[in-house]
């Protein structure tokens, strides 16, 4: 299954990950948030504001969400860079840069 992790908000759309607390109810969490993630034995997800969320996905589970959350906006900004790809590109190295042009011959 693959993990959802883009949801609709009003013409917007806002990319986060979706967890599952421990009563079922699911839960959407900015993953910029995510400070550490524990297994021991239940999920306990630690957010930089110092909230801790126990979560029915294991450890694997929420990387691979966040993973894949960010390889999504990574994919959105190649796109806007170069939009004739969707694959990331890289900008021209130095060594295939023209240099400065010839200056003109002295008479």
């Amino acid at each position: 299954m693959r993990p959802r992790h883009t949801f609709s908000a009003g013409k917007e759309r806002v990319r986060m990950i979706q967890l599952t607390r421990l009563n079922n109810k699911l839960l959407i969490v900015n993953s910029d948030l995510i400070k550490f993630v524990e297994q021991s034995p239940d999920t306990l997800v630690t957010l930089t504001t110092g909230e801790k969320i126990v979560v029915l996905e294991r450890v694997e589970e929420v990387l691979t969400r966040v993973i894949a959350f960010r390889r999504s906006v990574l994919q959105g900004l190649s796109q806007i860079w170069d939009p004739s790809s969707a694959h990331p590109s890289s900008p021209p190295s130095l060594a295939q840069s023209p240099g400065p042009p010839d200056p003109e011959p002295k008479k």
